[in-house]
């Protein structure tokens, strides 16, 4: 039978693990992200907002008349395409679930809502990202349109 500290021993002493790189490299890119928005005119609202259990929501922002749903796509290098190409079918899916699950929290606020990409590329310590915002990316499936 183990006893308690030789227990705690074997789990690393209560250390917790680094990130992975990929982790890390998608949070930095969530932040320039937000630091891009915030210069174009966007209220950052939330950032990784679980509206429920298994789903995110990278960014929400507002601007003007619009509430965003952001998702970004951090990648050093387009060798295997454009970021945007990762939001795919069960990507947009989940975030529209997401998006539905927070609008009906939110009361379903008045104002228009869509879904927007920005693409971010370079590494945290390459210096000042390329970014690109993608409007519009996709819409709203027809079971989450909303009628008030």
């Amino acid at each position: 039978m183990f006893g308690v500290s030789r227990f705690a021993g074997m789990l690393g002493g209560g250390k917790t693990a680094e990130k992975p790189r990929s982790a890390q490299v998608g949070e930095w890119g969530e932040a320039q992200a937000a630091k891009f928005l915030g210069k174009a005119g966007y209220e950052v609202i939330g950032r990784n907002v679980r509206p429920n259990r298994r789903d995110e929501i990278d960014i929400i922002a507002r601007k003007d008349d619009f509430l965003v749903f952001v998702e970004v796509k951090a990648r050093r290098r387009e060798d295997y395409g454009r970021p945007l190409r990762a939001v795919d079918r069960d990507k947009r899916h989940a975030l529209n679930r997401a998006a539905a699950a927070y609008l009906r929290k939110a009361g379903y606020p008045e104002l228009y809502y869509r879904f927007d990409v920005i693409e971010v590329l370079g590494q945290p310590e390459e210096g000042e990202p390329l970014i690109r915002h993608v409007e519009e990316a996709f819409h709203f499936e027809k079971r989450y349109v909303f009628s008030v």
